[in-house]
């Protein structure tokens, strides 16, 4: 008889109990068998559509924790992509609400000539605006600037409290809530045109709600990545992942165009329906984590224990304090490592004020609200901007600000790829801002030269506008949420999301508002405003900029010191039985064979 065929989520045979053993130095490719006992699993925690798919035959190729990984970067991807398209319908709607020039605009059939005569009369040539934005380009604005102001405010409030829900309860069960309810409100602003609804308020309340629980998309999928990645360098994976922000808005300004000029509540109701269905979707598929189906975390694993690399002590943190001694820096690695051999204890989450005082979270934190200020200007207002400085229409101005969107998935992918290539993620966002200012001075420079500039101009502006906030939401927040600095055993990952995007959020609140109301005197003034927000955000980076360039050419120093000593041993073409260049060390053998004192003296590595 043959055997059955592997099960894609079965769980692993039962292994014998080893003490794990570190490796010699000198001999890294040494792999000693060390194993650990397999943890058990949580039937609770494991959800019906789990249940159902393990039966499924997994590939020979792939290992357990690859499919949990691959499933879970799936699912956080098309819920966030989910989350984004519901968004983007308002900034769509908002040349239909409000518009300035009917003539092309058939006229009602079912008026008589009278009401019909008043209706000109009263509207100034903008009738076919819906209340309660046909009071001119002025009144309008000031209306989709405080809708737009309402609905970012929530959502920055929203995320700090679902930050705090977030750490204490199943994030499996808090974002199938939130996407439900995002729907939900998502369909109640487009429930406005089915009911011939012309009450402001009625915009407000739906704004406000719907702020509040796309609040909650965020601090729910940043701690799922975190719980199956670890701590590694993510930069290049989030980078791609994080283009779901980017796919989201395309998708969004597309399918909410489809509808913009015949029937604009389905712009509305077609999304809420989407990120309805995904919230479904994430009820019954999403594993909050690894040792919920008996997988090691990713930060326990065995691996960290069969082979110890000792590294130069101001891996630690660069933005820490630098007269933090390398003495004790060793002692927190090496307690790390003991913590990670240790049985699974209760996570316990950390407070806000703990979270604000990690190094590093209050500059990303205020650099975020200068970046997502810019960010969202485009996002709700740059539909708007194609048709008034050009021949476009509603339809074609929402699908040429998706080319902004474009441009911004490239520019996640570069930060992202080069922060993991240099390790300064305060550099990359930096030079991102520094390229920005000229690019958006030339929006202004050479606006209404045509279709093919603007679209060039929209991809590079998007690329590197995007970049430095797509970098510090994903791969910062990470890396910041997991810093051996923090408490032992604490869970942190989802309240330090939560306080760096809050913080960006409130400048997205503040930054369409600003746009918006100086928008009705021109747009020169608008475009300045945000060059002089992006000025600001390189400004709040400087001291950390400053940390990782002195960090590097410390690290830069200090291989030129080992290159030197060991050029009796580079001269017989040998390191420790290695060959190697005579024009310098590489970084894994100059990690693996040692380690440097304040004063940068060489000292044998402890093994």
């Amino acid at each position: 008889m043959e055997p059955n065929p592997k099960k894609l989520f079965s769980s692993p045979p039962p292994t014998i109990e080893m003490t794990p053993v570190r490796a010699r130095p000198g001999n890294s490719s040494s792999s000693p068998m060390a194993t650990s006992t397999p943890l058990p699993e949580n039937p609770a925690a494991i959800p019906y559509g789990i249940r159902l798919f393990r039966r499924l035959p997994r590939p020979s190729c792939l290992s357990r924790i690859a499919v949990y990984r691959i499933l879970i970067l799936l699912l956080t991807y098309f819920f966030y992509v989910a989350y984004h398209l519901a968004r983007r319908p308002l900034g769509v709607v908002k040349n239909v609400l409000a518009q300035t020039d009917c003539s092309n605009v058939s006229l009602p059939q079912n008026l008589s000539p009278c009401d019909l005569e008043d209706l000109l009369r009263n509207r100034n040539g903008s009738w076919c605006s819906w209340e309660p934005f046909g009071g001119g380009d002025v009144d309008s604005k000031k209306k989709f600037s405080a809708l737009d102001f309402t609905y970012r405010f929530s959502y920055a409030a929203g995320m700090i409290v679902a930050g705090h829900i977030a750490e204490r309860t199943d994030l499996r069960l808090f974002v199938s809530f939130g996407m439900v309810m995002a729907g939900m409100f998502a369909i109640f602003n487009g429930m406005a045109y089915f009911w011939e609804i012309h009450a402001f308020s009625f915009f407000v309340v739906a704004q406000l709600f719907g702020g509040i629980f796309q609040g909650t998309g965020w601090p729910a999928v940043v701690p799922l990545m975190g719980n199956w990645f670890g701590k590694k360098r993510l930069g290049i994976i989030f980078g791609i992942w994080n283009s779901h922000t980017s796919v989201g808005n395309i998708l969004g300004a597309v399918i909410a165009g489809v509808w913009v000029n015949q029937a604009w509540g389905y712009s509305f109701v077609v999304p809420g329906l989407i990120i309805m269905s995904c919230g479904i979707i994430a009820y019954f598929f999403v594993v909050v984590c690894p040792e919920d189906v008996g997988l090691p975390h990713p930060d326990h694993s065995d691996e960290s224990m069969n082979t110890t690399t000792v590294t130069d002590s101001t891996d630690v943190s660069i933005y820490e304090d630098p007269t933090y001694p390398p003495t004790q820096a060793r002692k927190e690695r090496e307690q790390s490592q003991v913590d990670a051999a240790a049985p699974p204890v209760e996570k316990k989450a950390i407070t806000m004020w703990q979270a604000v005082m990690i190094p590093g979270v209050i500059e990303f934190s205020l650099c975020l609200f200068f970046s997502k200020a810019v960010y969202y200007t485009f996002f709700f207002w740059l539909p708007v901007y194609i048709k008034q400085t050009t021949t476009a229409g509603n339809q074609n101005s929402a699908d040429l600000s998706a080319v902004f969107d474009a441009g911004g998935i490239i520019g996640g992918i570069i930060a992202g790829a080069v922060s993991d290539a240099t390790g300064g993620s305060a550099t990359v966002c930096g030079v991102m801002f520094v390229l920005a200012i000229p690019s958006l001075y030339c929006m202004v420079l050479y606006v209404g030269q045509g279709f093919p500039v603007l679209i060039t101009l929209l991809v590079i502006t998007g690329l590197f506008v995007n970049g430095p906030y797509a970098l510090i939401t994903t791969a910062v927040s990470t890396d910041l949420g997991t810093r051996p600095s923090l408490v032992k055993n604490t869970h942190a990952l989802a309240t330090v999301a939560a306080v760096i995007d809050g913080m960006g959020s409130l400048g997205s609140a503040f930054g369409p508002l600003g746009a918006g109301l100086l928008s009705t005197y021109g747009w020169h003034g608008v475009f300045y405003f945000l060059i002089a927000s992006q000025v600001v955000a390189l400004l709040c980076l400087t001291r950390l900029i400053y940390r990782e360039v002195r960090h590097w050419q410390q690290k830069r120093n200090r291989k030129m010191s080992v290159f030197q000593d060991q050029q009796p041993h580079l001269l017989n073409g040998k390191l420790n039985g290695k060959s190697v260049s005579r024009t310098g060390l590489d970084d894994s053998t100059l990690d693996k064979s040692a380690s440097f004192t304040n004063g940068g003296r060489l000292q044998s590595s402890p093994v």
